[in-house]
């Protein structure tokens, strides 16, 4: 039995200001309108799973969970989900998705570990390679994809295959693993042959995942064994016992076991692939015009050349420029120089050093229960529109040091203001002082639209005491 694994935990800082860290990467909704994430359930779902687990930070699970929804599956998949506290790199990830795979199906089901930010078109292709990963996982070893390389590119770990050493369905045994290589070891590799891009895709049976786990990093195996036997089970999503697992190593798949291994192949993918890792990446997947530009949004260029401009609600025009990057967003704006994409996460390194918002989140935020949009802020007062699913519900809160007026533009608004419950419609309003528990819920079938203005002495978001949840928020 194979059940995909979608690990989607990656920040993806390289594509800032779009990625950002309460809605990164694999989020980031692509030119032709789906999501990397949504495209690697698509992938995963098209090999006809029985189940398909998603292991993500437990910040992401609403977001996730309606982005699954957009794409709507076949029925017969079940999706999962096992979700994180806090980010502990892939070993402790993949571990404790194979004990949830172990507690369901067995020791003998074969995990699929698939990264939720790659792009492959070739589905085909990627299924082929799958179903020779499979074939070598059933006789034990543990397999990873390799992916030809299309230059010396150094941004990726490189796999050694031993080219003498073939294995059933076209796999090759691996000779070791390598770290993203300095230029001239790339293209040594390249020129050599025999040296794939690590792809980050595995393919092992449950137990033989785990006793590797054991003999290599037994204080990991030990921890993450901790950490599943302290996870209260009866939760749904089940969501990792968080001082456990706070307590285990941050440490790669690659480091903890498949560096170890002896038992070790590499499939090698004869399919397109990417990690979209930058926006030089980003950019390939629109059209170049006769200058070289690549262009999303409304976008005006003038005697410019090879430039990637991307922007989401407002015009942006450059003159008489070559070989840059400008992505625009409603509260940022990247300029670089095209030879500088992969350095993009130096910028966003400083501003999470200086504390910047900017960082972690956008203008737009997304929540369990819908979005809210920072309109305007100033000196005393703060401006939102607020945007509630249908059926879904704010937590019972109260704020120590601001006031709010809630106006409704469309939808219907069921607040609870102080001790009464009241249903507002569109062009009315109320005004809850500080200190006054309220809620706003949306008890129709259509979102609720309302414009929120704030006004105190504080603004910040961290001001919110939550009395009731129905998301399990402190």
């Amino acid at each position: 039995m194979l059940i995909p694994v979608i690990l989607s935990g990656g920040a993806g800082t390289r594509l800032w200001p779009v990625s950002r860290e309460a809605h990164p990467k694999p989020f980031i909704v692509l030119p032709d309108g789906q999501s990397l994430m949504q495209k690697t359930l698509l992938r995963a779902a098209a090999l006809n799973p029985a189940s398909i687990l998603t292991i993500t930070n437990r910040d992401y699970f609403f977001i996730t969970r309606d982005a699954y929804a957009e794409v709507g599956l076949a029925k017969g998949i079940t999706l999962d989900y096992l979700l994180e506290p806090v980010g502990r790199n892939t070993a402790p990830a993949i571990a404790a998705g194979a004990l949830r795979i172990r507690e369901q199906f067995g020791d003998a089901a074969t995990m699929l570990v698939l990264p939720s930010d790659h792009l492959i078109a070739d589905v085909a292709a990627f299924e082929s390679a799958v179903r020779a990963a499979e074939k070598l996982a059933e006789e034990g070893y543990l397999v990873t994809f390799g992916i030809a390389p299309a230059g010396a590119e150094t941004g990726f770990g490189y796999i050694e295959a031993d080219q003498s050493r073939q294995l059933s369905g076209g796999g090759l045994a691996v000779r070791r693993f390598i770290e993203k290589p300095a230029r001239e070891k790339a293209e040594e590799y390249l020129a050599a042959g025999g040296y794939y891009w690590n792809s980050g895709m595995f393919c092992f049976r449950v137990g033989e995942f785990l006793a590797e786990l054991a003999r290599s990093a037994p204080e990991v195996s030990q921890a993450v064994a901790a950490a599943w036997e302290a996870t209260p089970h009866g939760q749904v999503p089940l969501v990792i016992d968080p001082e456990a697992f706070a307590r285990i190593a941050d440490i790669s798949v690659d480091y903890a076991v498949m560096e170890k291994a002896e038992r070790v192949a590499v499939v090698p993918g004869r399919f397109d692939w990417s990690d979209i890792g930058s926006w030089q990446a980003l950019g390939e997947l629109l059209p170049a015009d006769s200058d070289g530009n690549r262009v999303q949004g409304e976008v005006m260029l003038v005697d410019s050349r090879n430039c990637f401009v991307q922007s989401e609600d407002r015009l942006v025009a450059a003159l008489g420029v070559q070989n840059l990057l400008i992505v625009d967003t409603p509260d940022a704006l990247l300029v670089a120089d095209r030879s500088r994409a992969q350095d993009v996460k130096t910028v966003v390194q400083r501003l999470k050093a200086e504390g910047h918002e900017s960082a972690r989140l956008h203008r737009t935020v997304h929540r369990p229960w819908g979005t809210y949009t920072v309109l305007e802020e100033g000196p005393r007062f703060k401006i939102k529109r607020i945007v509630v699913k249908p059926g879904a519900s704010l937590s019972l809160q109260y704020h120590h040091r601001r006031s709010e007026h809630w106006v409704v533009v469309s939808g219907t608004a069921r607040i609870v203001n102080g001790e009464r419950e009241i249903d507002l419609h569109a062009d009315q309003s109320s005004y809850i002082p500080a200190g006054t528990a309220h809620r706003l819920a949306n008890p129709g079938e259509v979102a609720c639209v309302m414009i929120e203005v704030q006004s105190g002495d504080y603004l910040g978001e961290d001001d919110i005491v939550r009395l009731e949840d129905n998301y399990g928020r402190k």
